[in-house]
C-alpha cells in the first residue's frame, strides 16, 4: 500500500492561488516545493521500491572493485553522520548520506588533446531554477589545464559569492565528445555509481534552504567567499530510493512549470496595468486645455470630485476592466472606473503623483478665478519690495537677467499667469564653504545642512553636523522660516532637490552645495515654488542645464537664477498648493492600503505554508 500525499498536493493547489497574489509568493512557493520534495512529502512512497540502503551497499562494492582495478584511489573516510546534524526525519527507505560517499567530487577527465570539448565560463551557467547551460567548442588540449573538468551527467555548482547565492548550477549535457572544462569557481559532482538522479541533486543544490545554510560556512574575504571543498564533499544529502527520485523530479518539473506559467501571467498583468495607467495619464496630460478662465466644471474639477473617492476603494480587484487595448475618451473616467485594479501597485501611485504635479504647474489642477489679481501685479509688488531691500542694504542688487526667450518656455500658461526667471521673485545665496582659514577672528559653532539633509520635499534631520564660522557671518548664513533649500547636485537624483525650511533647528546654516532661496514678500507662497521645483517640468530644466560628468551632475548659481518659473496669481498659488497637499495625502493613503493588502497576502501565504 502506498503512503498518501494527496493532502499535501491539495494544499499546494491552494498555495498557487495565494502565491499569485502575494509579493514574492511564487518564489516562496518554489522554495516550499523543493523543501517538501527533499523531505519526502511531495510524491507517494512505494513499498516495492528497493530502499536507498541497497544503493549504498552497491556503491561500496563498486568502489572496492574500482580501487582493486586501480581506476580510483582508496577514498578517504568521511566523518560519520551525527544525530545533531540531521534536521528532520525522513520517510522509510531513505538514507542520510554525504555527497562524497555517493559520487566523485571534482573529478578529472582523460581525453586526447585533439578532441573537441565544451568550454563553460561562469556567465554561461544559469541562475535560479533554470538548468540550460551553454558552451563554446574548444580543443581539449587548450582547456585541460587550469580549468575545472566535467562531463555529461555531472552536476556543477558555483562555489564563489555571489554566484553561489544566485543558484548558478546545472547538470552538464550535450557537451562535444561528452566532456568539458570551465571556470575554476565550480564544484563538480560526478555520478560515478549511478545512485542519484542528477536533476534530483540539482534541485537539492538550488533549494534556498541549502544555499542559506551553506552560505554561513563559506570561507575567504568579503567579495571572494567560497564554499570549501571539504564542506561540499561532506554535505549531508537525503537519498531516496532510485525510482522515487525519478517520481520526485517529474513532480517538481510539473509544479515548477506551473510556477513559470503563473510568473508569466503575473508579469503580463502587471505590465498591462502599468501600460494602461500610463496611457490614461498621458491622455490627461496631452488633452487640450479648456478655456482657462471660465468657472463651469472642467477637467480639474473632475479630478477634485472623482479622485477623493479613492478613499472608498480597496486595493484589489480583478483585471477584467484592463483587458481592452485602448483608453476611453476621458482619462479620469477610465481611472475612476478601474481604480481598484490600477492602484494595487505603487508604481502607478508614483506616476499619479507626477501627473498631479504636472497638472498643477500647467494650471490644470484647480479652476482659475477671473477675480484673482493677475501675476503681473504680483511681479510689480515684488520688484518694488526688492528695490527697497537693496536700498536698505538687506540684499545685494541682483545682476540683470536676460528676458525669457520663446524657446525657453516649455508650455503655454493660462491667462493671468506669467513666466519669470527664478531670481526675479526670490533672493538666492550660496552657503558655507568648508576648509576656510580664519585668522584672528572670533568663531562660533553652528549646525548646518548638507546635501544629505535636503531631500525632495522634506528634510532628513537624523544626522546634523556643526561647523565653525566667524561670528560676523552668522546672520549671513542663518536660515529663516519659509526659506527654500535647493541642492547643487551630486548624482542625478540630487540635482535641484528642493524642500522648505520651517525653523526645525535654531540658528541653523547651510553648506555651499545647498542654495538658499528666500521670498521677497512674506505673502509669497513658498509651497508653490517647492512643488514646481520638484515637478517633472523643473527636473527636466535641471537635467538639461546641469554640468555633467561620469555619473555626476550639478547646477551652478547662474543656472538656478535663470530657471524659468510659471507664476500664477497669488490666490491661485494658495489653492494649488492646498489641492496638491490634499491629493498627495490621498496618494499616501493609497500606498498604505497597498502595504496593508500586501501584508495580509503575505500573512495568508505564510499561514498556509505552515500547514504543510
Amino acid at each position: 500500500m502506498m503512503t498518501s500525499r494527496l493532502g499535501v498536493n491539495e494544499l499546494l493547489e491552494q498555495h498557487f492561488d495565494t502565491a499569485f497574489a502575494a509579493p514574492d509568493g511564487i518564489k516562496k512557493l518554489r522554495e516550499l516545493i523543493l523543501t517538501l520534495a527533499m523531505q519526502g512529502k511531495l510524491v507517494e512512497q512505494d513499498p516495492n521500491d528497493p530502499p536507498a540502503s541497497e544503493l549504498l551497499k552497491a556503491i561500496e562494492a563498486e568502489k572496492q572493485h574500482l580501487v582493486k582495478d586501480g581506476k580510483i584511489k582508496q577514498p578517504k573516510p568521511l566523518p560519520p553522520i551525527k544525530p545533531e546534524e540531521v534536521s528532520y526525519e525522513m520517510p522509510q527507505g531513505w538514507e542520510w548520506v554525504r555527497l562524497g560517499e555517493i559520487g566523485i567530487i571534482n573529478p578529472r577527465n582523460d581525453a586526447k588533446d585533439s578532441f573537441i570539448a565544451g568550454f563553460v565560463p561562469m556567465p554561461l551557467i544559469p541562475e535560479g531554477y533554470s538548468e540550460k547551460h551553454q558552451f563554446e567548442e574548444r580543443p581539449w588540449g587548450e582547456i585541460k589545464k587550469g580549468y575545472t573538468h566535467f562531463a555529461n551527467g555531472d552536476v556543477g555548482m558555483a562555489k564563489i559569492t555571489p554566484c553561489f547565492e544566485n543558484a548558478k548550477s546545472c547538470v552538464f549535457s550535450g557537451l562535444p565528445n561528452g566532456i568539458g572544462a570551465g571556470t575554476t569557481e565550480l564544484h563538480i559532482f560526478r555520478n560515478s555509481f549511478n545512485t542519484v538522479v542528477p536533476r534530483f541533486l540539482l534541485y537539492y543544490l538550488k533549494n534556498p534552504h541549502y544555499i542559506s545554510s551553506a552560505a554561513s560556512n563559506m570561507t575567504g574575504s568579503a567579495g571572494q567567499k567560497r564554499v570549501p571543498t571539504p564542506f561540499f564533499s561532506e554535505q549531508l544529502f537525503p537519498l531516496p530510493p532510485f525510482p522515487e527520485q525519478h517520481r520526485i523530479v517529474a513532480k517538481i518539473d510539473q509544479l515548477m512549470a506551473k510556477c513559470d506559467e503563473l510568473e508569466k501571467l503575473r508579469k503580463e498583468r502587471e505590465e498591462k496595468r502599468l501600460a494602461v495607467h500610463a496611457a490614461a495619464i498621458k491622455q490627461l496630460l496631452d488633452n487640450p486645455l479648456p478655456c482657462p478662465r471660465r468657472r463651469e466644471p472642467s477637467r480639474t474639477e473632475e479630478l477634485n470630485s472623482r479622485f477623493p473617492s479613492a478613499q472608498g476603494h480597496a486595493c484589489g480587484g480583478d483585471e477584467k476592466g484592463l483587458a481592452g487595448d485602448g483608453v476611453p475618451v476621458s482619462g479620469w473616467d477610465f481611472i475612476q472606473q478601474h481604480f481598484g485594479e490600477l492602484y494595487t501597485v505603487k508604481e502607478n501611485v508614483t506616476e499619479l503623483r507626477k501627473a498631479i504635479l504636472q497638472l498643477a504647474v500647467m494650471g490644470r489642477l484647480v479652476p482659475q478665478d477671473p477675480n484673482d489679481p493677475p501675476a503681473s501685479e504680483l511681479l510689480k509688488t515684488i520688484e518694488a519690495e526688492k528695490q527697497h531691500l537693496v536700498k536698505d542694504g538687506r540684499i545685494k542688487q541682483p545682476q540683470p537677467l536676460p528676458p525669457i526667450k520663446p524657446e525657453e518656455v516649455p508650455y503655454e500658461l493660462p491667462e493671468g499667469w506669467e513666466w519669470v526667471k527664478f531670481e526675479e521673485i526670490v533672493d538666492i545665496s550660496s552657503g558655507i564653504t568648508k576648509g576656510r582659514k580664519f585668522a584672528d577672528q572670533k568663531l562660533i559653532s553652528i549646525p548646518y545642512l548638507r546635501v544629505a539633509n535636503v531631500q525632495r520635499g522634506y528634510l532628513d534631520l537624523k544626522k546634523i553636523k556643526e561647523i565653525e564660522i566667524p561670528v560676523v557671518e552668522v546672520t549671513k548664513y542663518q536660515l529663516i522660516n519659509g526659506d527654500l533649500l535647493i541642492t547643487e547636485g551630486g548624482d542625478w537624483d540630487k540635482v535641484g532637490r528642493t524642500c522648505i525650511w520651517m525653523d526645525e533647528i535654531p540658528d541653523c546654516g547651510h553648506q555651499n552645495h545647498v542654495f538658499r532661496a528666500r521670498k521677497i514678500l512674506i505673502c509669497q507662497n513658498e509651497k508653490w515654488l517647492e512643488k514646481y521645483l520638484n515637478s517633472p517640468m523643473s527636473r527636466d530644466y535641471f537635467a538639461n542645464a546641469s554640468k555633467q560628468t561620469t555619473n555626476l551632475a550639478s547646477i551652478n548659481m547662474s543656472q538656478l537664477r535663470r530657471c524659468p518659473i510659471p507664476l500664477p496669481p497669488l490666490p491661485e498659488q494658495h489653492r494649488i498648493a492646498a489641492k496638491i497637499d490634499q491629493l498627495m495625502a490621498l496618494c499616501d493613503k493609497l500606498e498604505q492600503q497597498i502595504d496593508a493588502a500586501t501584508g495580509k497576502q503575505i500573512d495568508l501565504l505564510n499561514a498556509m505554508m505552515a500547514q504543510v
